[in-house]
């Protein structure tokens, strides 16, 4: 099938993923249809297969994506104390993901639509990312600078209350963002005896 007039694959691929980013956080990927997504980017149906295997692939891609970012961005732990590596991992989970929150809904609430074989590379780099706060605790608990009964447990804990915030904080409320961080570290450091 010929290119629609005027598409560009460097411009067209990257709003094929954006439209599928919003419109799978807004109404949820099994309520989304590729047509939709063509509609949204302004290409005929048949051309998003330029971009793009299938749905599933998009989706794979976009949470594929997500991991990518935020294994590459976290915080170096060297040389820092445990409380310092904790207070640093607060305050970069909140900030990365706030600037993100369609790529969180769906990171979250999304897996379920993957394919077996995709969920599994997804729920692996989500181990990673886990086990970077996992590592935090247990050098801590060493330490005897924490108090954690089970260092995955709280890992679970932690990374949901950190998370949550996507769903109630906005800019421009009664709260900066740094405020926000400042309450969330006082909270995870009480949560986890330091």
């Amino acid at each position: 099938m010929a290119r629609t007039a005027g598409s560009h694959s460097d411009i067209t691929g990257p709003r094929v993923r954006q439209a599928a980013l919003r419109l799978f956080a807004r109404q949820g990927y099994a309520a989304v249809s590729m047509r939709q997504i063509a509609s949204e980017v302004g290409v005929q149906a048949g051309a998003l297969y330029n971009y793009t295997p299938d749905k599933q692939s998009l989706l794979f891609d976009l949470m594929q994506a997500h991991m990518r970012d935020v294994l590459g961005a976290v915080p170096d732990p060297k040389g820092r104390s445990a409380m310092d590596q904790l207070e640093d991992f607060v305050r970069f989970h909140i900030a990365f993901h706030f600037g993100r929150p369609d790529e969180v809904f769906i990171a979250y609430m999304e897996l379920r639509n993957l394919t077996p074989e995709n969920f599994e590379v997804i729920e692996k780099q989500r181990k990673l990312y886990e086990s970077h706060l996992e590592q935090i605790l247990d050098n801590g608990v060493s330490a005897g600078a924490f108090a954690v009964q089970d260092p995955k447990i709280a890992t679970f804990a932690v990374i949901a209350m950190l998370t949550g915030i996507n769903t109630w904080f906005r800019e421009g409320g009664r709260l900066s963002l740094e405020a926000v961080q400042d309450q969330y570290w006082h909270m995870v450091r009480t949560a986890v005896g330091a």
